[in-house]
């Protein structure tokens, strides 16, 4: 982190000395010591996305915004990094405020898109993505399509949008997984069992689409853990999972088992698999 303030002091003491040896003006040598600055400063903005405590960096880019305000790189910053640190209404109001700057692009657009739906204002984000032209074609604009389409039931739009964003990503699980969840909650668990598959086929730390799998065997009667790559807590939570999905169809002695299983599985107390046996063992009906 040292290296970049001695480079910038090498450049002001050579700059500084040019500006005697040859009368430089003096604007010019302090333009020259802003394009350093914003390399500097370009590299630790991009530092700051992606490491350490996103409310540290919340604060890094009001700071910066407050210095030097209306610079969009900043109000950008801030925007997404409000995002990453889950204060869901202050990141809305930072992207429009990214939007309404005249440098504003149809990326930031899908940003806005993405935060109004994390504050679950569907019809505001669905608003705003209609705004973008049809030719910005991104793998989070038509993932977010998807979830929107998936939301007021346009099936045949949906499934259109998933596979759309499925081809426009390196890295397909998420959305293969979001895809798999849409179809399970239609009905057709063949098709979801599929799209699961896939999913962990390409990030196999992906547990929801390990967990979802398991519900979807499980809600066609298919009791057996999936050959997947888990781990013992996982094998655990995933037996708890088809136990109660045996449970909800309404085969119950197989769902004690399949908990029991997962109790004796886990390598610590399994406190939520011991209560749902509890209650069942206990005569009640209703399992959380």
């Amino acid at each position: 982190m040292r290296h970049p303030v001695v480079l910038t002091l090498c450049v002001a003491g050579f700059a500084t000395l040019s500006a005697c040896e040859k009368g430089i003006d003096k604007d010019a040598v302090d333009r020259e010591f802003q394009e350093v600055n914003v390399i500097d400063g370009t590299n630790l903005n991009e530092v700051m996305l992606t490491a350490g405590d996103p409310n540290e960096a919340v604060n890094y880019f009001r700071k910066a915004d407050a210095q030097e305000p209306g610079r969009i790189e900043f109000m950008r910053g801030l925007a997404a990094s409000l995002v990453r640190a889950k204060r869901t209404s202050e990141a809305k109001t930072a992207w429009a405020e990214v939007v309404e700057h005249e440098d504003s692009t149809d990326a930031d657009r899908v940003q806005l898109a993405d935060a109004l739906i994390r504050a679950n204002e569907w019809g505001q984000a669905e608003k705003v993505l209609n705004s973008i032209p049809p030719t910005f074609e991104t793998y989070k604009r038509y993932r977010l399509e998807a979830m929107i389409a998936d939301g007021n039931k346009n099936w045949k739009k949906a499934d259109s949008f998933y596979e759309i964003a499925v081809g426009l990503t390196t890295q397909p699980a998420p959305v293969l997984n979001n895809w798999g969840y849409s179809k399970l909650t239609r009905g057709d668990h063949a098709e979801a069992e599929r799209l699961f598959v896939e999913a962990i086929r390409q990030d196999r730390n992906l547990f929801t689409a390990k967990n979802n799998l398991v519900l979807a065997r499980g809600a066609q009667g298919n009791y057996t853990l999936p050959v997947v790559p888990m781990s013992q807590v996982e094998r655990a939570e995933l037996l708890h999972s088809l136990g109660l999905a045996a449970i909800k169809r309404g085969d119950v002695e197989i769902g004690k088992g399949l908990l029991r299983e997962a109790i004796e599985t886990h390598p610590q107390h399994f406190e939520s698999a011991a209560r749902s046996l509890q209650a069942l063992e206990s005569g009640i009906s209703r399992v959380n």
